[in-house]
């Protein structure tokens, strides 16, 4: 296994997911939103992310953790196993808020520099909205692009767990 995709929902662990997966594989991590973000939280021109991501996915070994279905065309293609965190939204939702306020004005290592934690409402709307919107658009993307990927779907945290402890 030399090339992983995580997916999911905001707040559904792919973060932790892939750091735990990196370690375990001896793989490089990439988070998607280090690169999409920049200062401020400012979004980066949609082309220039794309040029990052393609970029990060050329790559012979790595874990890639995010969504960003119009940048996942390489990403899935290049992907040995595309892992799809799909725990309830609810539990989503509570996570991102509970890692808010813990982590608040402080920035995670799976974000840009200057990109601290914050209460942002919009942000849990996105969330909530994350199976009407977003869902719909990464079953397509992987069915375009990731057909030669396994896909292996984890709905919990003790089903991540026993994943990485499998290999």
């Amino acid at each position: 296994m030399d090339r992983v995709a995580i997916i999911g929902c905001s707040g559904s662990g792919k973060s932790t997911l892939a750091r735990a997966l990196g370690a375990r594989l001896g793989l490089p991590v990439i988070h998607l939103d280090t690169l999409f973000w920049k200062p401020g939280w400012v979004e980066s021109p949609r082309d220039t992310f794309r040029v990052g991501a393609d970029e990060a996915a050329r790559g012979e070994r790595w874990v890639i953790d995010g969504n960003f279905t119009d940048a996942a065309a390489l990403r899935f293609a290049r992907a040995d196993l595309i892992v799809w965190l799909d725990p309830p939204r609810w539990l989503c939702l509570w996570q991102a808020f509970r890692r808010s306020v813990m982590l608040f004005g402080r920035v995670r290592g799976d974000l840009a520099p200057g990109c601290p934690e914050k209460i942002d409402p919009a942000f849990y709307h996105y969330i909530w909205s994350w199976n009407r919107l977003t869902r719909p658009r990464m079953e397509a993307a992987i069915a375009a692009h990731g057909r030669g990927a396994q896909l292996v779907r984890l709905r919990s945290d003790e089903e991540s767990r026993a994943f990485v402890e499998s290999f």
